[in-house]
């Protein structure tokens, strides 16, 4: 009897010790499946998180969306809208009137030009001007005289001469003079200048000056800039995929890189039809509204977005989009695995039922309207997939948080 009760205590310790050791194995494959996996790009979500985080799944759509193009560019100023003053007459710089920096307007003085050449054109001005006095005498002497059949033609034609070429010359002698911004009338009484005003040729503020007072200047050389910039237009680049795309009077947004908070908008109202050197770009020329008077300079960089209307796009919902380090993803749904429901080792296995997977899959997104945002995966997917559609940012943390655990 004893020895009966001994093997049936031998048997049940080595039934209790096959199990413990089924169970272990089992405990085993697990932690090793769930190690792969931690090493693979598959993100697991138990169905309980699903339903706690109220995840949703979804599908990338198509939607008429306002597309948008990306440029960069900087701004610039139409050669109307600038201006190198310089002079008709060489001499001495006798006065510089402004400084770098100074607004001025069409016609005002901006310096004086000191020449004693210009004292003979003078001359000459008022010595033609009564030469024509007396030619135009002669010539109504000989017209009276014609009238009368008291003179001969040919003394009249002479008079009638003389007194057109006279009256040319002068004319040309004061077009001289007002292109050196000298009053002929002044001239004309025997006033005399030897100083020349140089005026500025257009409304805008001082550049740089390139002249000193004493220093001598020529007709070839400019005295000084002056700039426009309150017709300042932003010129942006556009690559050859864009080209097609960009149409007159389409809506700009544009952003000062160097600013981040300003933002200007404008439209489109000329495209450029040659490419810009040998980058393959498109200018683009943008008229500005700058309503809130933000101040421009040639030169600042820009980028700039077009309003190119509505587009057939591939669209998610907002919150299907998770960020991350300057990136955007969403997440693939890859399948479902059934959780371990071995009843002899329910404690050790923890049963959650379903087991959903992901994939992480890096996108550019576009324009965002009603709740939908542009995307272009930087991979390919597959058509109708399932995606996260709602709780992106929880599975995105969920990752985060088990890289900085790990």
């Amino acid at each position: 009897m004893k020895t009966i009760i001994k093997s049936i205590a031998a048997l049940l310790l080595l039934a209790a010790i096959i199990g413990f050791s089924s169970c272990t194995e089992s405990g085993k494959k697990q932690e090793e499946t769930s190690t792969e996996e931690s090493h693979s790009e598959a993100i697991e979500v138990s169905e309980e998180q699903m339903k706690a985080v109220g995840i949703e799944l979804g599908t990338v759509e198509m939607k008429n969306l306002n597309s948008l193009v990306k440029a960069s560019g900087q701004m610039a100023l139409l050669p109307q809208n600038k201006a190198d003053v310089t002079s008709l007459a060489a001499g001495i710089i006798t006065q510089i009137k402004v400084i770098e920096g100074t607004p001025v307007r069409k016609g005002q003085t901006v310096a004086l030009l000191e020449n004693l050449e210009i004292v003979k054109l003078q001359e000459a001005y008022l010595a033609q001007k009564q030469e024509l006095a007396f030619s135009y005498q002669e010539y109504e002497r000989q017209q009276e005289l014609s009238n009368q059949n008291a003179g001969t033609g040919k003394v009249f034609q002479q008079a009638t001469s003389k007194y057109e070429t006279d009256k040319a010359r002068l004319a040309r002698l004061e077009t001289q003079l007002r292109q050196l911004n000298i009053n002929p009338q002044m001239a004309a009484a025997g006033n005399f200048v030897t100083q020349i005003p140089i005026l500025a040729p257009i409304n805008g503020v001082v550049g740089e000056i390139h002249i000193k007072t004493g220093s001598y200047a020529d007709m070839q050389t400019p005295l000084m800039e002056i700039t426009d910039n309150s017709q300042i237009q932003c010129n942006i680049q556009v690559f050859e995929k864009d080209f097609p795309k960009v149409k007159t009077g389409q809506q700009v947004e544009i952003a000062l890189t160097n600013m981040e908070k300003e933002s200007i908008s404008g439209k489109v109202y000329s495209i450029n039809q040659s490419f810009e050197n040998d980058s393959k770009s498109i200018t683009i020329h943008v008229k500005l509204d700058n309503r809130d008077g933000v101040k421009l300079l040639p030169g600042m960089y820009v980028s700039a977005l077009i309003n190119i209307g509505n587009q057939l796009v591939k669209a998610v919902p907002v919150n299907a989009v998770a960020h991350a380090e300057g990136k955007q993803f969403i997440f693939l749904f890859t399948g479902t695995e059934e959780g371990c429901n071995d009843p002899d080792c329910k404690e050790e296995c923890d049963d959650e039922g379903k087991v959903f997977q992901f994939k992480k899959v890096e996108v550019i997104i576009g324009t965002t309207e009603l709740g939908y945002v542009e995307i272009t995966p930087l991979e390919t997917i597959p058509e109708n997939a399932e995606i996260i559609s709602k709780g992106a940012f929880y599975i995105m943390s969920k990752i985060s948080g088990g890289e900085e655990e790990e």
